[in-house]
């Protein structure tokens, strides 16, 4: 990442981290909060974590086994205030090799961008020096900054939808737990015609990001993106969701409908009215590739994305 967006300064007991992250605060605030997303990346490099228990309110608690330097650390995080999508206060708990700490992430929106700031408030400044002259904490921090960063460029990439256009379409949006090219071809083979757009993109395709860890080969082949046109001018799009990115599809996630209005002035009376007593699972917004862009699930259990590319 550019310098200019990552900064680290201390201040005294306090180490306080700031990145400017390429995607709307909803996302950042959703893969910071939610059990699938965090263990994908949380951490300095080469470690992992066994996720145990997350409940991100006010008094709950989030536990987990953090594996690194051949050894098993035991975390438990104590949530003090919880402001969705703005602020997190937690207490990290302490044992014998470590303090127990305090943490203040809070996420400013950009305008479909946002800024996050970390700054965890320590014992001293020499305890400061003595923890991160053993374990090197203060690059831990940035390593697992441009963790989260590469893990919400690849949610960015596997999300986006590209289509441009002036005329209003609707679309199905198909995750598959790795058969979208399978599911294509026989769906291909049904109706006939050939791959819409620039045919099949996998996620090997993707250029490199700054701080991501690499692929897997099998990860790598698995698609990105794929259409389809089948009856009546109809197009069934599909991505691959591995969960080795986050995603877990389940009966009732696997399927979107897309719409794609023609002004953003439809796109939101139509997000308004469809979402109204349901659940928005993205709030409608610009996103950096040039969409006024959101989701949700209807209260009565269907799944919707509207995409508008028009200004």
């Amino acid at each position: 990442m550019a310098e200019k967006n990552s900064s680290f300064r201390q201040e005294g007991n306090q180490l306080i981290y700031t990145r400017v992250l390429n995607a709307p605060r909803e996302l950042v605030w959703e893969v910071w909060t939610e059990p699938h997303h965090i263990k994908e990346w949380f951490g300095p490099d080469g470690f992992t974590i066994t996720h145990k228990n997350m409940d991100v309110q006010p008094g709950k608690q989030w536990r987990y086994t953090m594996h690194g330097f051949g050894q098993d650390f035991e975390n438990q995080v104590e949530y003090l205030e919880v402001e969705k999508p703005s602020l997190l206060v937690y207490k990290h708990g302490g044992d014998e090799e470590f303090k127990s700490f305090m943490v203040y992430i809070t996420f400013e929106d950009l305008g479909g961008k946002t800024l996050l700031t970390m700054r965890s408030v320590l014992e001293s400044e020499e305890y400061i020096a003595a923890i991160n002259k053993k374990y090197g904490v203060v690059e831990g921090g940035k390593q697992t900054l441009s963790k989260l960063e590469a893990y919400v460029n690849a949610q960015m990439n596997l999300r986006q939808q590209l289509k441009s256009n002036h005329m209003s379409k609707v679309s199905t949006y198909l995750n598959f737990a790795g058969k979208t090219e399978e599911a294509f071809n026989f769906y291909k083979s049904v109706f006939g015609g050939e791959f819409g757009g620039p045919g099949i993109q996998r996620f090997g395709d993707i250029p490199p990001q700054e701080g991501m860890p690499p692929l897997s080969d099998a990860d790598k082949k698995l698609i990105l993106h794929v259409e389809l046109p089948i009856l009546g001018g109809h197009v069934l799009m599909a991505t691959d969701a591995p969960e080795s990115m986050g995603f877990k599809v389940e009966l009732g996630n696997q399927m979107h409908i897309n719409l794609e209005p023609d002004s953003r002035a439809e796109t939101k009376r139509i997000f308004d009215a469809l979402s109204a007593g349901g659940k928005v699972t993205m709030e409608l917004q610009d996103m950096f590739w040039g969409a006024y862009y959101g989701s949700f699930t209807d209260k009565y259990g269907i799944n919707w994305m509207v995409n508008c590319t028009q200004k």
